[in-house]
């Protein structure tokens, strides 16, 4: 389960360097004592910090902790925080504000969403 998500974000990096970003994956981000991104990302202009998952399942979840801990990182750090869900071999990207949160207070984002609240990866580089 682990490596999934790490060659995920590895995947990630190679994506953003290919256009011309310089990108990074943040080992242990998870685990960190401090907020941080999965992936942070930037052109020079843009700097883009990145929570990312990949699944086979209609959904992913994102913890309320996860959420408030990108907006602290994306505040202090100065960069745009973003969503990225790899469902099956398909990236969809995600900002914070379209998401629905669950009675639990968790962030659900699913197949059905990437239509209507969802961005490409090329549309997320060139806004």
């Amino acid at each position: 389960m682990k490596a999934k998500g790490s060659n995920a974000e590895r995947e990630l990096v190679a994506k953003f360097w290919g256009e011309g970003f310089a990108s990074i994956r943040v080992a242990g981000s998870g685990s960190s004592r401090f907020p941080c991104p999965d992936v942070l990302a930037s052109n020079g202009q843009r700097t883009i910090a990145v929570e990312a998952k990949a699944t086979k399942k209609d959904v992913q979840y994102f913890r309320e902790k996860q959420i408030t801990e990108l907006i602290e990182f994306s505040r202090k750090f100065g960069s745009e925080p973003i969503l990225a869900v790899k469902f099956s071999s398909r990236w969809a990207f995600f900002e914070l504000f379209k998401l629905r949160q669950t009675p639990n207070g968790d962030y659900a984002v699913s197949k059905k969403d990437v239509e209507e609240l969802g961005i490409t990866f090329d549309e997320l580089i060139s806004t």
